[in-house]
């Protein structure tokens, strides 16, 4: 390696043209011609899915990217925070209206990530966008805390969900051990990183299934609530606002509870480069799966609420597996099988993405070039997704999954209000950029209050939780002065790295991609 290890840098090396065998040597100034015998598809741009190449490929179709947004919207928390909200709110009429109104506002930050992925068709989803409008140090301050915070808690959380309702059926009168649920867990992610690393094939064809399954389990209990609603069961929605909270610090957590169950919407975003026609495909995906998710929430509380009682569901771990206890008689096994598979599939989604953030921010000089690297026959991000997967285990040791929310929350609205900032900032100084999407102004300035008010409320309501967080993002600080700004780095650290880079890439067959081939996987849209 160079001396500037941290730095984007134009060379390509790897494994292929080492002529002493070491697997670190420069590849050649020119990559083949990719695409066929006239090197163009697509309408005259090369075809970057080609074989010939050592890139990520443009495999994701449209029932993929809705599969991948569904699949990871629909993973852990309609199961799990159904309590997190009524817990907060205190009665079972104003639950029901913050889904409702946690469902409109993920369609309007959706509605402005459609803009925005479309206008910058770069993978990455908010951390692309912050760096194309404030550049990089918020971008990199957006990257260290999805590295540290956001998306090693939200998997640790899906996993941990899946080993609970998995194991659940084992322990039907007693509470599972702690030890069996968190190892459990672990194999979880294992299982889902190995997949990802393989080929990015497995992973959607896995998504695709999994989906399927988690919107049948869904389907049975909302079938179910409706059947016992037409028998007269409505009793908890005749006084359904009694006993609700005036506490606006208790309303904003439950949002967050409600919002963590939505949250996926902008997963496609995260592989852009990697969809087929991303002008069209992403929002459709979009505008096609946000109705469906909503409708299918508010549907599935109903049917909660319908069978449970309030004390019932609060009292509850697994609210599906209760709900399924009391309605399903002997079949009540299929529900905590069901949400198991349903968990596995957003786990996967959210593994998916997460790997493509932390390629894209190393591509971009951000993290080591390690995790910039593709594997050079199976075309996937290995390091990137073996990073991932040693975060998400390591989070993997906490106990208490809705303190692990509350990290989640406010780091993760804090960046989204940044990107949709950026999309606002954007229309102000670049007014005639390419936007072939153009939200009205009034949704991504309410989205933009919206997030404020995500982020401002929790120092009031849960002030050690906030400044944890705040103290966890203002770390990227020097990390970012020593790692990025500095340009001169200290021969002991550019050593190590340089040490570390060339075993890791070895072991795990991964070589730089061409930028040049990726440059045009990212103009291939243009």
């Amino acid at each position: 390696m160079g001396d500037d290890i941290w730095v984007k840098r134009a060379s390509w090396r790897g494994p292929a043209a080492d002529s002493h065998g070491d697997g670190y040597g420069p590849l050649p100034d020119k990559p083949k011609q990719i695409g066929g015998s006239n090197g163009t598809a697509n309408g005259g741009v090369k075809d970057n899915g080609s074989e010939d190449s050592v890139n990520l490929k443009k495999k994701i179709t449209l029932v993929n990217g809705i599969c991948l947004i569904v699949g990871n919207i629909i993973g852990s928390g309609i199961f799990v925070s159904p309590k997190g909200v009524l817990v907060e709110v205190g009665s079972v009429g104003l639950s029901l209206v913050i889904w409702a109104a946690c469902g409109a506002f993920s369609v309007v930050g959706a509605l402005c990530y459609a803009e925005l992925g479309t206008s910058i068709p770069k993978s990455g989803a908010s951390y692309a966008y912050i760096l194309e409008a404030f550049g990089p140090l918020l971008a990199f301050l957006r990257l260290w805390v999805s590295v540290l915070i956001i998306e090693p808690t939200s998997q640790a959380v899906i996993a941990l969900t899946f080993a609970q309702y998995l194991i659940q059926p084992f322990f039907p009168t007693c509470e599972a051990p702690n030890a069996a649920v968190r190892l459990l867990a672990t194999v979880c992610v294992a299982i889902i990183t190995f997949v990802n690393c393989a080929y990015v094939r497995w992973g959607t064809r896995v998504q695709d299934l999994f989906t399927y399954a988690k919107l049948v389990a869904l389907v049975v209990i909302i079938i179910t609530g409706l059947v016992h609603m037409g028998y007269g069961e409505v009793a908890p929605f005749q006084n359904s606002f009694e006993g609700t909270t005036a506490n606006v610090g208790g309303i904003a957590l439950a949002l967050y509870s409600g919002l963590f169950a939505y949250a996926g919407w902008d997963t496609l975003n995260y592989a852009t480069e990697e969809l087929r026609d991303p002008y069209r495909n992403l929002p459709r995906a979009i505008w096609i799966s946000l109705p469906i998710v909503s409708v299918i929430y508010i549907l599935t509380n109903i049917s909660y609420y319908t069978i449970l009682t309030t004390t019932e569901v609060l009292n509850s771990d697994a609210v599906a597996v209760s709900f399924a206890n009391r309605s399903l008689g002997v079949m009540a096994w299929c529900i905590p099988i069901a949400v198991a598979m349903s968990t596995f599939g957003g786990l996967n989604a959210s593994i998916f993405a997460a790997a493509r953030l932390f390629f894209v921010g190393a591509r971009e000089g951000h993290l080591p070039d390690l995790l910039a690297m593709v594997h050079i026959t199976r075309y996937t991000p290995v390091p990137a997704v073996l990073f991932n997967g040693f975060m998400a285990i390591c989070y993997l040791t906490s106990d208490d999954v809705f303190t692990l929310i509350n990290y989640y929350s406010f780091m993760y609205w804090l960046t989204v209000g940044l990107s949709v900032a950026a999309l606002l900032w954007l229309r102000y100084k670049r007014p005639d950029m390419h936007r072939p999407i153009k939200v009205n102004l009034f949704f991504p300035i309410s989205f933009l209050i919206a997030c404020v008010f995500l982020v401002v409320v929790p120092f009031y309501s849960d002030t050690v939780n906030s400044l944890i967080g705040t103290g966890i993002a203002a770390t990227g600080l020097p990390v970012y002065y020593v790692g990025i700004y500095m340009k001169k780095k200290p021969a002991w650290l550019t050593r190590f790295v340089d040490t570390v880079t060339r075993a890791c890439q070895k072991v795990m067959m991964s070589i730089l991609p061409d930028p040049d081939v990726q440059q045009q996987m990212i103009e291939e849209a243009d």
